[in-house]
C-alpha cells in the first residue's frame, strides 16, 4: 500500500503541477507546431511540400513527445534534489521507485498536450494540401515504444544527475542530437550508415519513427518493415534501455547515498 501510495502521490503531483502551469502548457502547444511548421518550410525551400509534410510529421511529434516527457521528469528530479525534498522523501518508508515511476507517468501525461498539438497542426497542413494522412492500429506499438525508450533515457538522466554536478545541460544536447542525427527530420537511410547505426542502436525514438513511416506512409505491415532492423529490434531497444535505465539509476542512488548527494545546491 505504501507504494501505490507514494506513485498515485507522485502522479498527483505532477498533475496539479501541469494545471498550474497551464499557460507554459498552452505556449507549448502553439510554439512546437509552429516549429513543425517552419522546419518543412526551410526544408522545402519556402514550401509547405506535399511530399515532406507526413515523415517530418512523424519524427516532430516524437521530437516534441522525447523533449517535453525527458525535461520533465529530469527537472522535477533536480528540483527534488537542490531543495532537499528529495533527501527528506528517503527518510521514508516509501520506496524510491514508487516516487520515479509517478514521475514518469505525470511526465508522459504532460509530454501529450504537445504532441496532439503538432499531430493536428500536421493532419490540418495535409489536408490543405488536398492530402490525407492514413490511420493504422499496428501504429501503436512503434508509440508504446517510443514511449517506453524515452521512459528508460528519463531513467539514465535521472541517475546521472544524483552524482554529477552540472548535467543540465546534457538534457539539451541529447534532444537537439535526436533532431539533427536521430532520423526525426531526416530520415535515417538519408544519413550516413554510422550515424543511422548509432541511431538505431541507442537513440530510443529512431526505431519507432521509422516504423510509423513505414507503416503509415508506406503502407507496411509491422512483420515486415522494409527499413531499419525489423519487429525484433522495434520491440527489444526500449527495453533494453529501461532495463540499463533501471539497473544506472540504483547504482547511482546507491552512490548518492554512500556520497551523501541526494540534496545540493
Amino acid at each position: 500500500m505504501t507504494f501505490v501510495r507514494g506513485f498515485a502521490a507522485e502522479v498527483r503531483k505532477g498533475m496539479i503541477g501541469l494545471l498550474a502551469g497551464w499557460r507554459e502548457v498552452l505556449l507549448e502547444m502553439i510554439t512546437f507546431p509552429l516549429f513543425y511548421l517552419l522546419v518543412v518550410l526551410f526544408m522545402g525551400r519556402g514550401q509547405l511540400r506535399a511530399d515532406l509534410l507526413p515523415p517530418v510529421l512523424l519524427g516532430m511529434v516524437a521530437l516534441t513527445f522525447v523533449h517535453e516527457q525527458v525535461n520533465r521528469v529530469f527537472w522535477s528530479y533536480l528540483g527534488d534534489i537542490r531543495s532537499g525534498v528529495l533527501e527528506q522523501t528517503y527518510l521514508t518508508p516509501l520506496p524510491s521507485a514508487a516516487s520515479i515511476l509517478g514521475r514518469q507517468v505525470a511526465a508522459v501525461i504532460a509530454a501529450v498536450p504537445a504532441a496532439l498539438a503538432v499531430l493536428a497542426t500536421g493532419v490540418a497542413a495535409v489536408a490543405l494540401q488536398g492530402g490525407r494522412l492514413p490511420l493504422d492500429a499496428q501504429v501503436i506499438v512503434p508509440l508504446a515504444a517510443i514511449v517506453l525508450g524515452t521512459c528508460g533515457l528519463a531513467l539514465i538522466l535521472c541517475g546521472l544527475c544524483l552524482v554529477l554536478r552540472r548535467i543540465e545541460i546534457v538534457t539539451q544536447l541529447s534532444v537537439a542530437l535526436y533532431a539533427v542525427a536521430g532520423g526525426t527530420l531526416v530520415p535515417l537511410a538519408a544519413l550516413p550508415e554510422p550515424v543511422a547505426f548509432l541511431s538505431r542502436l541507442v537513440v530510443p525514438i529512431a526505431p519507432g519513427i521509422e516504423a510509423m513511416r513505414d507503416i503509415l506512409l508506406g503502407g507496411h505491415s509491422l512483420a515486415a518493415l522494409p527499413t531499419g532492423w525489423g519487429l525484433g529490434w522495434l520491440l527489444a531497444q526500449p527495453l533494453l534501455i529501461t532495463a540499463a535505465g533501471v539497473v544506472l539509476f540504483h547504482r547511482l542512488e546507491n552512490v548518492a547515498r554512500h556520497r551523501g548527494t541526494l540534496a545540493r545546491s
